[in-house]
């Protein structure tokens, strides 16, 4: 498989050929940056590990020269982030025993033009070497990151791209940079994190970078997990101690007709729709 941009990366941890990782391939990530599928797709990795029957593959869409950094990387050029990141992202597909990462390196201007086809082309290529998928996750399109919304477009685009009967069966978008504890609980994805809490720590430990470039994700994704699991229910003990809330897309993919701006509003006007028939209960 190519890939448009010189910097993109294909590891498979077990050394076997990509075409054989991605035919394995159950669950797939679709990524805006490095660190981003160990946030949103813990539940994924953790079903896969350790499993002949199920297999893991993350792609990671961006070529992480934005990142912030401080420390020990305060002086790294562009370059030696995008060198440190895309490491860094290897060493988390060999923690997490992955079938494969891929890392398409494409600038942010690229994925924000809707006009550029390399990226939905590439991804679509991903997925139909992919046959085996079971559930896909992805950005959720009310994110407050705009390269995490417009990584989510491409990757609807390449979905709508497929014929219908080789699309997945499933499709997630997942919480990173806004949290979706707002979703009415009729409208929520439960993904329960309970699973390898070691194996999550590390996996978020991976991207040093990060955390002591100045973002503490090891502290704050553990600590919104579990905030998610207690706020779930009020009249309820804990079912999960972690937790991470998704919005299920499915219907985007099934419907090549579906507004996303629609869909996406209406889960807002359902979360007002519910706040105020709540408030005239008790007035």
């Amino acid at each position: 498989m190519k890939f448009s941009q010189s910097a993109a990366d294909a590891y498979v941890p077990s050394g076997r050929p990509l075409a054989r990782a991605l035919a394995a391939t159950t669950h797939l990530c679709l990524a805006a940056h490095q660190d981003d599928i160990e946030i949103m797709a813990h539940h994924a990795i953790a079903a896969c590990y350790g499993r002949r029957d199920a297999a893991f593959t993350g792609v990671v869409v961006t070529d992480g020269a934005g990142s912030p950094r401080s420390g020990a990387f305060a002086k790294l050029s562009d370059e030696q982030m995008k060198a440190e990141r895309r490491a860094e992202q290897r060493r988390a597909a060999k923690l997490g025993r992955y079938a494969a990462v891929i890392q398409l390196a494409h600038p942010s201007a690229v994925v924000k033009n809707a006009a550029e086809e390399r990226v939905r082309d590439e991804l679509a290529a991903i997925l139909r070497a992919s046959p085996r998928l079971g559930s896909v996750y992805l950005h959720n399109p009310a994110d407050k990151h705009d390269t995490h919304v417009a990584v989510f477009l491409r990757c609807l685009e390449a979905l709508r791209s497929l014929p219908k009967a080789r699309r997945p069966k499933r499709v997630l978008g997942c919480e990173v940079w806004r949290n979706l504890d707002w979703l009415v609980d009729a409208d929520k994805v439960l993904l329960d994190d309970s699973a390898r809490p070691a194996l999550a720590a590390k996996l978020i430990g991976a991207f040093a970078s990060q955390i002591a470039g100045g973002k503490r994700y090891d502290l704050a994704i553990a600590g919104r997990r579990l905030a998610n699991a207690t706020f779930h229910a009020s009249h309820a003990t804990d079912a999960a101690s972690a937790v991470t809330w998704a919005m299920d897309l499915t219907p985007l993919m099934q419907d090549d007709t579906l507004s996303v701006e629609k869909f996406t509003l209406a889960h807002l006007d359902r979360l007002r729709a519910d706040v105020k028939a709540r408030l005239r209960r008790f007035a």
